[in-house]
């Protein structure tokens, strides 16, 4: 495991010590957590880009032409 010395302006140390207290959880597991749920929304955006930039509408044109043209199912309706 890796240290780090981080600065902190005061008002945010503040309210992250006040949010970790109300969670019931040590201000370095307020910390770690914070950043792997950030590094997790990167990592998502990226993800997702990635699969926008591999998409190709004429295939995903081709696909809906070659699905059946049933009705939604009961509760799939769209709403009004």
């Amino acid at each position: 495991m890796a240290n780090y010395a981080l600065r902190v302006p005061e008002s945010l140390f503040a309210y992250a010590r006040k949010v970790a207290d109300e969670e019931n959880v040590s201000m370095n597991q307020f910390f770690v957590t914070a950043i792997a749920e950030k590094v997790a929304a990167l990592k998502t955006e990226t993800y997702f880009g990635e699969r926008r930039a591999r998409g190709d509408l004429a295939d995903l044109d081709a696909w809906l032409d070659a699905s059946p043209d049933n009705p939604p199912e009961p509760g799939d309706e769209l709403p009004e």
